[in-house]
């Protein structure tokens, strides 16, 4: 598993993330044509040497011809979208841009399709994200942690006026993450670099166990007088990494429903599955006058919380939906099939930390064997784990 470990000593910026990930050995001219793509021809994109309190870093620079700054959410996937990305890439660059509307719409109070992106809703902040996006994906990374985050202190200017630091939105897309001391007085953490952590960060502390195999500079803008302006990432790969857990950030959406039939809620549950929910589960509850009634809750990505949300108010009884971000770690898994006296079961089979292995036959397929044969389900279970023992060497 490849690891990008970014070490924010001096904080984290849209164009700072980028410049260290261009020096770590990302491809800038394959970058520049991605952003390209996105309908924005006239962006040059340039990544130059500079020094930091004596240490050398890359700068980049964004130079473009002035068009409108303030943009929807749903303009920019548009043209996330239409760009030349791989999927993966453009799932990443969503994923920023989606997570920043969030942050934008709970500190204004609004729809998040109402939100207008105005500093990250530029053609340089554009660049900086989907830029990132594609170099994550040139570099093949699998996992992404961070060191804490330091804001620094005192006010910045943005669209809406002067602002404490951290700004609004990136105090709102920095909870949950923990913040480093600094006694910095400028804008260290912006919301673009708040966002992209929030976003793909599975986990903040020291580095991981790894092999370190490049190291990358990002330049800011400021010359600080206390400690170089400067992000470093760490790309290596994981320490055992075959049998390291996953993490993940998700999305947790709930609502209690107290007048709603088990007809309703069980259409709704199979709905937001078939849209891309990553589970749906119930639990009973009690509410005000001692309602017997229950929990819906909906665990998915970010990027689907908006289009799950509007299917739970469409099709359940709901006024007020919870929406809260969840970490999930997972264990690196593989399809396995196994050969039983009834025909092949299909399988999982997981890697646990402690290097052994875990098999889960699969549902419908033992439903199918099961069915076709005329057997108790449990003995296609049963069979498909002797079956998996027996292939296993000592």
């Amino acid at each position: 598993m490849r690891i990008a470990y970014f070490d924010c000593l001096s904080g984290i910026a849209g164009d700072m993330t980028l410049a260290a990930l261009v020096d770590a050995g990302a491809d800038l001219q394959a970058i520049q044509a991605a952003v390209a793509s996105l309908g924005l021809p006239s962006v040059n994109i340039t990544a130059d040497e500079v020094r930091r309190k004596g240490f050398r870093g890359i700068k980049i620079q964004i130079e473009y011809e002035p068009q409108p700054q303030h943009r929807h959410l749903h303009q920019i996937t548009a043209m996330i979208e239409a760009g030349q990305l791989t999927a993966h890439a453009k799932e990443l660059a969503k994923r920023i841009f989606t997570r920043l509307g969030e942050a934008e719409a709970t500190v204004h109070g609004v729809e998040i399709r109402k939100v207008h992106f105005h500093e990250v809703g530029a053609i340089d902040s554009i660049a900086d994200i989907v830029g990132t996006a594609v170099a994550l994906d040139q570099l093949n990374i699998d996992y992404l942690e961070a060191s804490p985050v330091p804001t620094g202190y005192g006010f910045v200017e943005i669209a809406h006026g002067r602002c404490s630091i951290p700004a609004p939105a990136t105090g709102e897309l920095l909870k949950g993450i923990p913040i480093a001391a600094s006694n910095v007085e400028a804008e260290l953490t912006t919301p673009t670099g708040a966002a992209i952590l929030a976003s793909l960060a599975a986990a903040f502390g020291p580095p991981p166990p790894m092999t370190i195999e490049a190291i990358g500079y990002g330049a800011g803008t400021k010359e600080l007088e206390q400690q170089p302006n400067l992000l470093r990432v760490l790309i290596g790969e994981a320490a055992n990494s075959a049998n390291m857990t996953r993490s993940e950030t998700l999305c947790l959406l709930e609502t209690n429903l107290d007048d709603a039939t088990g007809e309703i809620i069980g259409h709704a549950a199979e709905k937001l599955l078939q849209n891309g929910a990553l589970d749906v589960y119930t639990t009973n509850i009690h509410m005000k006058k001692n309602r017997p009634a229950v929990m819906l809750s909906v665990l998915c990505e970010t990027a689907d919380a908006e289009r799950l949300e509007r299917i739970l108010f469409a099709e359940t009884t709901t006024l007020g939906i919870r929406r809260t971000t969840v970490a999930r770690r997972k264990l690196p898994r593989q399809p396995r099939e196994v050969q039983t006296l009834w025909g092949p079961v299909a399988g999982v089979l997981a890697a646990l930390p402690d290097g052994q292995q875990k098999f889960s036959p699969e549902y419908e397929s033992c439903r199918q064997v099961a069915q076709s044969k005329n057997l108790p389900l449990r003995s296609v279970y049963n069979a498909a784990q002797a079956a998996f023992i027996s292939a296993t060497p000592d």
